[in-house]
């Protein structure tokens, strides 16, 4: 049957109507219905050994034209509604977006599985059904607030399984309901699965705010992404969460590989676990309580159980590195106690060395410590990342499992985020190199053969300069925000998180800001955009988010300083978000804090976008700055080995690091004063603005102060080399050219070589 009549099957079954009478949501459900469809009865890729992608959060995006792509259908959709007198991107914008993940780990975690099913391999991935997400955040008072954030509707992308798993807790049972999502691979006729368990009763959606009671497990264990953990029931439901998934997991696990027709004896032979940071780490005790459930020894299972898992590292943080108490897995997984233990036992016996004990001295569970003994891999995710792994945080494991350490620098998928966000970009590059590269991203390298082609160089500005002006529109739609689209678009989206260093960002609008009150103008007019939501208990995070608004509003306000300056933060930063605001950047804000920052994956979606990078030779950004050369890149700040450095000192935080020597700098004190400025106090709150002041100069703990003169040098040089409109776009298309390697495709290639070998 042609696409043209299944439409109208399904909307006269559906709304008793012609899609010419349809609206446009009945058009969305009957295009979600048709590609659901279409990609369920897609076989999944055959393999003698299986990958189960286990993963607290999955940031798919809207998936009605990911999976239009995928399906070969884009165009002729794009066409029938054409035809009809509608327009395909107002239909996309009836979807809501999966509120299942957040920041870049789930984002990752999406273009990994939409890697895997394009290259055709055998893997899953293994989430939790959230209801409501982290949250949808809402501006008020120049501050953020929190609500929820749903996405189910009577229709959604979900397909019911009838599946349902027992998972044991302390005292009680609870029933795991599963779900798919298919994830059709693009051009090979498969589909892969994201399985995503949900308890069998939700709760209804908060009646104010994101607040609701942690303590009910049974009902609100899948409600909300990462509970609040600033109090104990918190984090206690963080790991009901925890073990629920993996439990859950688990069992399907073993329930498929019985199916299969294969023993549990040959685990490691048939499925390969990747365990995605440390959230899904109790799949390990929890793998080998079942084997030993049924009938298998304990060395046994422990040697199925390493011969199966692979841990990704994804940052040297602490939070990132969970710790839980044995007293919170007592109360939620007694059954796993003995297991864990056990572990212990052996591993202490083995390496009495207390750096590497499972169990410490306060009976604490590192999550992180379990996956290294009881793994055979373990990656980090750009090149710096993994050094840092090796010789410094992790060290005392690489001494003893050398042979276990790799580097998987990070990817994107360019299909979502260079052909379906910028198709304008992506016919660009068809017509000088062919379409070829939509398959095999690598030969995006063609485009060096344009760095003198003055016409190529002109149209790619011009297709800048659209992208800029369809953001301007939508800003205006969508907030109404008024920007120059003729401006430098400067952007920072990502979390808001001190190591990212947001608050450093704002000093150097304070910088141009005082500037141009004083009446030096810059060499252009700048627009700074950003887009971030801080975790509700994430309180100075919070404070970073109230200067920026602050900072939008006073300049708004004042018009002498607007047209050479603006400040803009969207609104409930997500996926959709980000699909408008990366084609239309000039500049690529990358500045985290050396040796913070694992990877990045915003940094190589900027600049497959043709947008140039600022920023610190930090995770990504180093491969980024050896691929494009010097020229092409804008870096600035203290190397990777100086910040460690200054992480170790005879201060009262154990660093050598003093912000007050900074601070006392007389280009930087006026900066950081501005804080409590008349003019700042006068739009923003007094206790907040004066809080984040105190806390710049007096603890500064991802030292903004350290480079923000050396940034703000770098940032005025960048802004300077923009006006050279030639010499910009030749920047932009060497980036562009360079960003192949950086496709999520060649990630899970080496992936799939290395650690898993499913086919």
């Amino acid at each position: 049957m042609q696409l043209k009549e299944q439409l109208f099957q399904t909307t006269q079954e559906r709304f008793g109507c012609s899609p010419d009478q349809c609206d446009d949501h009945q058009l969305y459900e009957a295009l979600l219905i048709l590609t659901r469809t279409m990609a369920q009865n897609r076989p999944a890729p055959a393999g003698g050994r299986k990958l189960y992608y286990f993963s607290a959060e999955f940031l798919m995006g809207k998936l009605l034209s990911n999976n239009l792509l995928a399906l070969g259908l884009h165009d002729e959709v794009r066409a029938l509604l054409a035809d009809l007198g509608r327009d395909l991107g107002v239909i996309e914008s009836m979807e809501p977006e999966p509120s299942l993940g957040n920041g870049g780990l789930g984002r990752l975690a999406a273009c990994f599985l939409d890697s895997i099913a394009a290259l055709g391999l055998p893997g899953d991935g293994i989430g939790l059904n959230y209801h409501y997400g982290l949250f949808k955040q809402q501006f008020d008072r120049n501050q953020q607030t929190e609500v929820p954030d749903p996405w189910l509707e009577a229709d959604s992308w979900l397909i019911p399984t009838g599946v349902v798993f027992d998972v044991p807790f302390g005292g009680f049972d609870l029933k795991a309901v599963l779900y798919d999502i298919a994830v059709p691979g693009a051009g090979n006729g498969y589909a892969n699965r994201l399985h995503l368990f949900d308890v069998a009763e939700p709760a209804p959606k908060p009646w104010v705010g994101i607040g609701f009671d942690k303590g009910d497990i049974a009902h609100n264990l899948t409600s909300f992404l990462y509970p609040d953990d600033s109090d104990e029931a918190g984090r206690l439901l963080r790991v009901y969460q925890q073990y629920f998934m993996v439990s859950a997991g688990a069992q399907l696990i073993l329930a498929e590989l019985e199916s299969r027709g294969y023993a549990l004896s040959t685990l490691a032979d048939h499925v390969v676990v990747q365990i995605n940071d440390t959230h899904p780490s109790m799949v390990i005790p929890e793998l080998i309580r079942l084997l030993t459930a049924r009938g298998m020894s304990f060395d046994e299972s422990l040697d199925q159980v390493r011969r199966t898992c692979a841990y990704t590292n994804h940052t040297i943080l602490a939070e990132a590195l969970e710790k839980w108490p044995l007293s919170f897995i007592e109360k939620a997984a007694p059954q796993l106690v003995p297991v864990i233990q056990e572990l212990d036992r052996r591993t202490k016996e083995a390496h009495p060395d207390p750096k590497v004990a499972i169990l410490d001295e306060q009976n604490r569970v590192h999550m992180a410590h379990m996956d290294i003994h009881c793994g055979f891999s373990v990656n980090g995710v750009a090149a710096l990342h993994t050094e840092i792994l090796k010789n410094a945080e992790l060290k005392a494991f690489y001494d003893l499992y050398p042979e276990k350490f790799n580097n998987k620098t990070n990817g994107v998928t360019l299909r979502r985020w260079l052909e379906a966000c910028n198709p304008e970009l992506a016919s660009l590059i068809d017509s000088c190199i062919g379409s070829d590269w939509r398959r095999d991203a690598a030969k995006l390298e063609g485009l060096l053969a344009f760095q003198e082609d003055d016409g190529v160089l002109t149209r790619l500005l011009e297709v800048k300069q659209h992208n800029k002006d369809h953001l301007c529109r939508v800003l205006w739609a969508r907030q109404h925000i008024e920007i120059d689209p003729q401006s430098i678009f400067d952007i920072q989206v990502k979390r808001l998180h001190e190591y990212k260093r947001q608050q450093m960002n704002a000093l150097y609008i304070i910088h141009k800001y005082l500037e141009i009150k004083a009446g030096k103008l810059p060499e252009q007019p700048v627009t700074v955009l950003f887009g971030a939501k801080a975790a509700p208990a994430y309180v100075m995070a919070k404070r970073i988010i109230h200067l920026i608004l602050c900072l939008q509003q006073l300049i708004d306000r004042d018009p002498q300083v607007r047209p050479w300056l603006r400040v803009a933060m969207v609104e409930n930063y997500n996926v959709t978000w980000a699909e408008r605001l990366i084609p239309a950047c000039d500049i690529s804000e990358q500045i985290s804090l050396a040796s913070k920052e694992a990877s990045g994956t915003g940094n190589m979606k900027f600049m497959a976008n043709g947008a140039v990078t600022l920023g610190t030779l930090d995770g990504a950004n180093v491969e980024i700055a050896q691929l494009v050369g010097e020229e092409n890149i804008y870096t600035f700040g203290r190397h990777s080995d100086q910040v460690i450095q200054l992480y170790q000192g005879a201060e009262p935080d154990g660093r050598s690091y003093r912000p007050l020597d900074f601070y006392h700098r007389p280009g930087v004190e006026r900066l950081v004063d501005f804080l409590v400025s008349p003019e700042l106090l006068a739009v923003g709150d007094p206790a907040e603005l004066s809080a984040l002041w105190k806390d710049m100069k007096t603890k500064d703990w991802f030292m903004a102060l350290l480079d923000v003169e050396d940034y703000i040098a770098a940032k005025d040089l960048a802004v300077r080399d923009y006006g050279s409109r030639q010499a910009w776009a030749k920047k932009m298309l060497v980036n562009i050219a360079k960003s192949g390697y950086f496709s999520s495709d060649r990630t899970i290639r080496q992936y799939n070589e290395d650690i898993w070998h499913l086919n």
